[in-house]
């Protein structure tokens, strides 16, 4: 699989913008996106865990971007606070809950997100979530 975005922990806006069109890999800790649109799917999680609809959290700029979006595509964003403390404090049961309701969502959109991997994936995301936490840094997306 083409490794096209990241997840990763930069302990400032600044820092996590200087890696717009890299992977983040090198300097910061790090999950590969996978085959989703990572920013769909931060505002589909949001919402799984909060109950308020994606076109509202879209509405209020969710996800926040941090850098303007290039000709190739390439951009930074924030996982919104939030999504960052419950990712980071939510017990497994409820995890793997919210990662198979996602990927009923996707696979009802006609993409492969097997329940098994999304599960896997949103338990890796917390794992760097309290690792951000625990930092007293952030959550951001690098699309490259």
């Amino acid at each position: 699989m083409e490794e096209w975005a990241d997840f990763f922990v930069a302990p400032d806006d600044e820092s996590a913008a200087a890696v717009q069109g890299f992977s983040p890999r090198r300097a910061f800790e790090a999950v590969p996106v996978g085959i989703h649109d990572p920013s769909d799917a931060v505002v589909e999680w949001e919402s799984l865990f909060t109950g308020d609809s994606p076109q509202e959290l879209m509405r209020t700029g969710e996800p926040q971007i941090l850098t303007e979006i290039t000709n190739d595509g390439c951009y930074v964003f924030v996982i919104s606070a939030r999504l960052q403390a419950l990712l980071a404090t939510e017990d497994p049961p409820r995890l793997e809950e919210v990662a198979c309701e996602w990927s009923r969502l996707r696979q009802a959109d006609g993409e492969l997100v097997e329940e098994g991997e999304a599960v896997s994936h949103l338990a890796e995301l917390a794992s760097l979530a309290r690792t951000a936490t625990g930092q007293g840094a952030r959550l951001y997306c690098s699309v490259r």
